[in-house]
């Protein structure tokens, strides 16, 4: 019987549940888990743990929550657990050095690219943003930069077509919960080979910010259906429609020449996807929803709405 791995886990939302559940069923011994402290959340701002903390209480999981990653006590507590490795997902910060040389093996990071491209805290967005035909999980040997360490072990998945932010998200976290436990079981056995990150194809995914949602229909429309998918469930695609926000879902691009004035409302097609002008192309979209409403088709939103001819979404309200 192998020995098992004492281990510290550092992750806070939900991409990083399935990573710590399936480390839960591997066995391992599970000394500590560490995430961000409890926000508050929803309409009445209540104080809300994250899914992680959930995660770890339910089964009777020791939780830190550090609100400084180089709390005196905090780095005290790390020490005195002595783990053979710290696994991190989607944790919310860069470690300092203080912690990565605290575990035998080092830190262990399950990133959700193929790295070298789309370092950073948003690689699922950015990865259809940008037009991707594939992505995947990058199991890495971290150090002081940013997601820039070893990579230990790489799974790649087709990025499918009408793929959203959301779907992919869950598929990466079954993933790279598939993917930890293989590598923890290759490190216990001595066959965890790390290798260096290509210095070619760096790029880079920022966290996202609301405004990175504002539609700017003088671009292409496959750029545009990239940025509505890359953006949905979160922060969303938008524009303005008669001064109210309406937010944008289930994309199509069609290629070709433009029709009509960017950000123009053509009408319905056979499908009932809304026709919208953009800087080459068509954009169709199945779903919208206005501000203070409901997500309703676009059907729904033509017939309740009524668009006039030569009417536009516009970037301002």
């Amino acid at each position: 019987m192998k020995k098992r791995l004492r281990l510290v886990f550092m992750g806070t939302p939900q991409f990083a549940v399935p990573i710590l559940e399936a480390l839960i069923k591997s066995g391992e011994e599970i000394l500590a888990v560490v995430t961000q402290p409890d926000k508050p959340a929803g309409r009445g701002k209540k104080l809300t743990p994250p899914p992680v903390k959930v995660l770890a209480e339910k089964h009777g999981l020791p939780v830190l929550q550090p609100s400084k990653i180089k709390d005196p006590a905090f780095l005290a507590k790390l020490k005195e657990a002595s783990p053979d490795v710290i696994v991190v997902a989607a944790y919310g910060k860069i470690l300092p050095k203080e912690v990565l040389e605290i575990p035998k093996f080092g830190c262990i990071n399950v990133h959700a690219s193929l790295l070298p491209k789309f370092r950073g805290a948003a690689p699922i967005n950015w990865a259809i943003i940008a037009g991707e035909k594939e992505t995947g999980v990058t199991i890495m040997q971290m150090d002081e930069g940013m997601d820039t360490g070893d990579i230990l072990l790489m799974e790649k998945i087709p990025i499918e077509e009408g793929e959203t932010a959301g779907t992919l998200h869950d598929k990466l976290s079954s993933l790279g919960a598939k993917l930890i436990v293989k590598a923890l079981n290759l490190l216990k056995e001595g066959k965890l080979t790390p290798r260096k990150q290509p210095e070619e194809g760096v790029s880079y995914a920022p966290m996202l910010k609301k405004e990175d949602g504002l539609l700017d229909f003088s671009r292409p429309a496959t750029e545009l259906a990239n940025l509505i998918r890359g953006l949905d469930p979160w922060p969303t695609a938008y524009a303005y429609f008669r001064g109210k926000l309406i937010k944008f879902f289930h994309p199509r691009a069609e290629k070709g020449p433009s029709q009509g004035e960017p950000g123009e409302i053509l009408g319905l097609d056979e499908e009932g996807f809304l026709l919208i002008g953009t800087g080459e192309g068509v954009l169709g979209v199945k779903e919208v929803q206005l501000e203070g409403k409901k997500r309703i088709s676009a059907e729904e939103f033509v017939r309740g709405y009524r668009p006039a001819p030569g009417e536009r979404f516009s970037p301002k309200p």
